[in-house]
């Protein structure tokens, strides 16, 4: 083993010191195992002190975020949290971190793995942002991006000039510029992430703060370029200086010129359906690489190279999805927790009570800034009729802070262009805005509330021969065939029309933002990309059959599976839906077997039921619509289970309009409570018998209508005649009754498996019955109170 002594000279105001190092070569790697740090209380080898250290803070973050996000805490903030924790102040104090797992020798080795990861994830990031959302902006949010950046700075710029000859040296004064800018910032990655983590970034405040963010994000990429560029011609020369601005711009070019398009070459290389090659996803990591080394040398930070490059690749399917699948798991969670951990390490709380004048000014330079980033972000969209309440909750989600504020602090902090008091101020700054911020946004935006339904918009309350207004999701192809065979069975004509609006729902995969297009609107899609063609001309062809009878509108929304629900409820409350109908998430194949389940897709159905601003129906699907023959002469047996309440009645107006047809025959069966014990308001049964008044009369439109009643004692005799004759009838339609408790239905609720489909839904609907019966189950619009929170 050979040894080589490294002097490091430290200089202070009055002396220098020499620390002379030993270190051994070949360097201690692998250990020869774990009794060797019980008998030396030490860990000498790097790759188990690596180790520990990634495990340590893995459990603790996961730990504190499981047990504050039950307060709304994001992730981010318990990652920080947990940092401080660990830092000097608190438990870094401890032997066995400060001089075991966290010894200085060992912090450059995970100091440099969370840097790499902090690179990887702003590659991934420009990858998820969408450039073309900068066409697609708005006036509101173009002017608010800029001026939630320009005025803040203008401001704190102002604030330094005319109070830094009171508070700070002239030295410290010097750095003073760089610092400000970084407060008036408005990082995408932090908005985009601060949205998610409150479940608005579908919202309608969602979707404007990420346009916002965009902006300046830009603008501020590039003023913090420039910045970097200016500060490299004070510290080394001019020369230094106009050569790294010449590289900066011929790399940008060479982006957009020449990487993109070669981006673009791979897309068309990949045939439809098939994922990218691993070798070009290798060479663009390599890329990533060496982008970050061309940016370092040329005098702008590491991050700059891959977060340009990742702006390149286009965002979505193929080669961004395939990008961000690969990567962005261990990334988000495992290398940015390390990395935000790490960062706030560094943080010594113990240096908020040495209160002088350099930590009043910066602590009055951040309420500044704070103070007029929040009044800019305000003031277009209050100036744009929006109410205050939600200007003020887009102005408190624009000047949110983040991991990307924390690691320009830290650069700063390393550097010293910040001191180590100054950066214990700024990180608690963000702590408290990243604690405060998301609280404030749940207090302020409800976003349910505009679905409370203050207007009646169900089939029940459709005036006879008006225009019925239906949204139909489509989440995979073959919802298709199945959808449009319901449709064509509710009879549309020219005295009974149908609007269908179709929305095709698909998963956000490769991108940061969500995407809403109108196919009737749209001129180009994105990317050049065809989205929902194969739904697109289903549907026109739907409507060239039934001309006259039936106006089809189509769109696609591509947003996270957990946020799918605001794009429904906000097309169905635009549109003036009177009925959205969902597809189950269980697929049966043509034998009657199950062929696969979807979770998101139930969790979907159970958010739209709950927050719908109008009635919704559940098509469950067995074979017997979407694998039918569509032919005017073929006959079609229908059956409408008809029991009592809201929902049920909502059904049978459904079921009436299909009595028009001649090649629809329907039934409609009543279940009686054959003891007279039915626990039924009196009004209730008014409106029921008055509902079903026509049916017995047999006066439901041109054809003949069956009318069958059944007295049933309890549940399993009910349970035994519908399972009788299930295999009578091509579509069986139900009403949910949830939570409506009757003796016709005693006994079943305990054997419910899908609440969202009602008991006797979900009884038709259960792997026990072989059967090619589809089934639909309409629940009416549930009329809610917006209470302005959310839960």
């Amino acid at each position: 083993m050979e040894r080589g002594d490294n002097n490091v000279t430290l200089f202070s105001q009055n002396h220098s010191i020499t620390i002379k190092d030993c270190t051994e070569l070949p360097s201690m790697v692998h250990s020869p195992g774990l009794w060797n740090y019980f008998r030396y209380g030490t860990v000498s080898y790097s790759l188990p002190l690596l180790q520990l250290q990634m495990i340590l803070i893995f459990a603790m973050t996961q730990l504190a975020h499981y047990i504050l996000k039950r307060y709304g805490v994001p992730k981010f903030t318990s990652q920080f949290i947990v940092g401080l924790i660990l830092s000097p102040s608190l438990l870094g104090r401890l032997k066995i971190l400060k001089n075991v797992l966290f010894e200085v020798n060992s912090q450059e080795t995970i100091g440099m793995l969370a840097f790499l990861g902090y690179t990887l994830f702003l590659f991934v990031i420009g990858v998820k942002m969408d450039m073309g959302m900068i066409n697609r902006t708005g006036r509101k949010a173009l002017i608010t991006g800029i001026a939630c950046i320009v005025l803040p700075l203008v401001v704190g710029l102002a604030f330094q000039v005319f109070f830094r000859r009171i508070w700070v040296t002239e030295e410290e004064a010097s750095n003073l510029p760089f610092v400000t800018a970084v407060h008036c910032v408005t990082p995408f990655p932090v908005v985009a992430s601060l949205l998610e983590d409150l479940k608005i970034l579908n919202s309608e405040l969602g979707r404007l703060s990420l346009s916002a963010a965009l902006v300046s994000d830009m603008f501020s990429t590039f003023l913090t370029s420039l910045a970097t560029l200016t500060k490299l011609a004070k510290e080394k020369s001019v020369v230094s200086g106009i050569i790294g601005s010449i590289a900066t711009i011929v790399y940008v070019i060479s982006m957009v010129f020449a990487i993109r398009p070669a981006m673009f070459w791979v897309i068309r290389q990949t045939p439809e359906g098939r994922p990218v090659k691993d070798a070009y996803i290798h060479f663009i990591m390599f890329m990533v690489l060496v982008s970050g080394l061309l940016s370092d040398y040329y005098g702008q930070t590491f991050f700059f190279g891959p977060f340009i490059l990742g702006l390149a690749v286009p965002d979505g399917p193929p080669l961004g999805s395939a990008i961000v699948n690969k990567f962005n798991c261990f990334i988000s969670e495992v290398f940015l927790p390390l990395f935000v951990t790490t960062c706030a390490m560094r943080t010594d709380l113990t240096l908020l009570f040495k209160f002088d004048s350099l930590m009043t000014f910066y602590t009055c330079l951040i309420i500044v800034t704070f103070v007029t980033k929040l009044a800019a972000c305000m003031v277009p969209p209050y100036y744009s009729k929006m109410p205050l309440s939600d200007a003020l909750t887009v102005s408190l989600i624009l000047t949110s802070k983040g991991v990307v504020q924390l690691v320009s602090y830290t650069v700063f902090r390393d550097n010293e262009t910040m001191s180590d008091q100054t950066f214990a101020v700024t990180s608690v700054s963000i702590l408290l805005i990243a604690v405060i911020v998301p609280i404030l946004v749940k207090s302020l935006y409800d976003p349910s509330r505009k679905y409370a339904g203050y207007q009646v918009r169900d089939i029940l309350h459709c005036k006879r021969n008006s225009e019925l207004r239906i949204l139909v999701c489509i989440q995979r192809p073959d919802n298709v065939a199945a959808v449009i065979k319901l449709l064509e069975a509710s009879c549309p004509t020219r005295q009974s029309p149908l609007g269908v609006y179709a929305l095709h729902l698909i998963e956000l995969i490769g991108r940061a933002s969500p995407i809403f297009i109108s196919h009737q609107m749209q001129k180009k899609t994105v990317s050049n990309i065809s989205y929902s063609e194969n739904v697109t001309v289903a549907f026109n062809r739907f409507q060239r059959d039934n001309e006259n009878a039936v106006s089809v509108s189509v769109f696609t929304a591509i947003s996270p599976p957990k946020f799918m629900h605001e794009d429904i409820c906000t097309l169905a409350l635009d549109k003036l839906t009177s009925l959205i109908v969902l597809p189950f998430h269980r697929k049966w194949s043509i034998d009657g077997s199950i062929e696969s389940e979807d979770s998101t897709v139930r969790t979907l159905n159970c958010s739209v039921l709950e927050l719908a601003p109008c009635s919704v129906g559940i098509l469950v699907d067995r074979g017997s619509l979407s694998h039918s023959t569509v032919s005017s002469e073929a006959s079609y047996s229908i059956a409408m289970i008809f029991i009592g309440g809201s929902d049920d009645r909502e059904a049978l107006m459904f079921a009436k309009r299909m009595a028009n047809d001649p090649n629809i025959s329907l039934t409609v069966i009543r279940f009686v409570d054959s003891g007279g014990n039915e626990d039924v308001s009196s009004w209730d049964k008014v409106i029921d018998s008055e509902i079903l008044k026509d049916v017995k009369l047999n006066n439901v439109g041109d054809e003949y209508v069956i009318y069958i009643e059944e007295l049933v004692k309890d549940g399993p005799q009910t349970a035994l005649i519908v399972r009788s004759m299930v295999d009578e009838y091509d579509l069986i339609i139900v009403g949910r009754r949830h939570n409506i408790v009757s003796p016709q239905t005693s006994g079943l609720a305990e054997w419910n498996e899908f609440p969202e489909l009602g008991i006797i839904g979900d009884l038709l609907a259960s792997s026990d019955i072989n059967s090619r019966t589809s089934v639909f189950v309409l629940q009416q619009q549930k009329q809610r109170i917006a209470t302005g929170r959310r839960n």
